[in-house]
């Protein structure tokens, strides 16, 4: 059975018009933000611009069915035409190699074109400010992919969080552990690796970046807590490799707040460890997202409990982003979905001119954006002074 807030999130009358920037033939993530896209039935992909070239990307658009006539070689002439069709995209979404996403976001947002953009936003923190100014000028939405922060109980965490359930929070501790990058893959023509450790498409940073960015930025969402100082020590264990492949930082959040964030590409027998321990004067919470659909809570003093994704002791804040029945495994693509449908309905309350729905404005915003890459450039930082406290409050 599909919860009552999922279907009355389903509805305003027709989808919204999707274009999508990257994710042609080859590319893996494209594949899963058109998935997103469609699993609550609010936007229909109809143009694209989605490889670099335009024999690439009128290769993929065929295969994807999308109109010939809409399947662009740039993603300046996308924005350009779709913006002077009476049937134009409503929104585009951008899942390209991070060094694209600030010229593609921009020309989308100057054409008046609302924004899904994937993380990190920008390679740099000077692009992050300026498309942070012109999301403000231009009053459109822009929403970024951090697709953990969509998960049931995560909601549920932020939501215990924010009542009190916890006190005062102490210490926080995020892990995100794979081991794909073992090995020097980059080296054998694969894609995904080729890009990622490229310092020109990735930007300054390999495994800090790609997930260190999501460990860090699910801490932020679930506490509330603005980090101050990072002191980082980034290393790189594969030779030949130009970015880091694993990262460990020291956290400090204003309010008084510690915490440790590790990051690892090469820790062998990790798929996708990602985990998020929060402690506070009251109660403590434990996480992973291997195992999405269960929450552990402590109160001081009383035994560990377990809250389950559709059980007793979970909120509506969970329910309202839970699709199937107990018992079933909710996760990574329905995270992903729920940022989607969020921001579907502050793209439709843009356009019908009205506030939306409280929890759709938990999606993840430019701002959460501009602190990602402050949060990036700081750990590059420290890391090149020893390991130095530097500040990484935006």
């Amino acid at each position: 059975m599909v919860s009552e807030s999922t279907q009355a999130k389903a509805g305003p009358r027709r989808r919204l018009r999707l274009g999508m920037v990257g994710g042609g033939q080859g590319a893996f993530i494209g594949g899963v933000h058109r998935i997103a896209a469609r699993l609550d039935d609010r936007f229909e992909l109809v143009a694209g611009c989605f490889a670099s070239t335009a024999e690439k990307s009128k290769a993929s658009g065929a295969e994807l069915g999308i109109d010939p006539g809409r399947t662009y070689g740039s993603f300046a002439d996308m924005a350009k035409a779709e913006a002077g069709r009476a049937d134009g995209i409503d929104a585009v979404a951008i899942v390209t190699p991070n060094h694209v996403h600030y010229p593609a976001a921009a020309a989308f947002l100057e054409a008046g074109i609302h924004v899904i953009c994937d993380k990190p936003m920008t390679t740099t923190l000077a692009d992050a400010a300026a498309l942070a100014a012109l999301v403000a000028r231009s009053g459109l939405v822009f929403v970024l992919t951090h697709n953990y922060t969509g998960y049931p109980m995560i909601r549920q965490a932020r939501a215990m969080v924010a009542a009190g359930e916890l006190g005062a929070i102490r210490v926080v501790q995020a892990e995100y552990a794979q081991d794909w990058l073992a090995t020097k893959l980059e080296a054998t023509g694969q894609k995904q690796a080729g890009w990622r450790t490229d310092p020109a498409r990735s930007g300054p940073a390999g495994s800090t970046g790609d997930i260190g960015t999501h460990a860090m930025n699910l801490a932020a969402f679930v506490t509330g807590l603005e980090l101050d100082e990072v002191a980082a020590e980034l290393s790189t264990f594969v030779e030949g490799r130009r970015l880091d492949d694993n990262c460990n930082v020291l956290l400090r959040y204003k309010g008084g707040a510690r915490g440790m964030l590790w990051a690892s590409q090469v820790a062998t027998g990790n798929e996708n460890a990602l985990k998020l321990r929060v402690y506070g004067d009251k109660g403590g919470l434990e996480w992973a997202q291997e195992d999405p659909n269960y929450l552990w809570f402590t109160a001081l003093g009383e035994q560990k409990r377990l809250i389950t994704r559709s059980g007793a002791g979970t909120g509506p804040e969970a329910g309202r982003v839970t699709r199937v029945p107990p018992g079933h495994p909710e996760g990574y693509l329905e995270g992903f979905a729920t940022i989607y449908s969020d921001a579907a309905e502050l793209i439709w309350a843009a356009i019908e001119g009205r506030k939306p729905d409280d929890g759709a404005r938990l999606a993840p915003s430019v701002q959460d954006g501009v602190a990602g890459v402050k949060f990036i450039e700081a750990v590059v930082a420290s890391s090149g002074a020893g390991g130095a406290w530097t500040k990484a409050a935006v």
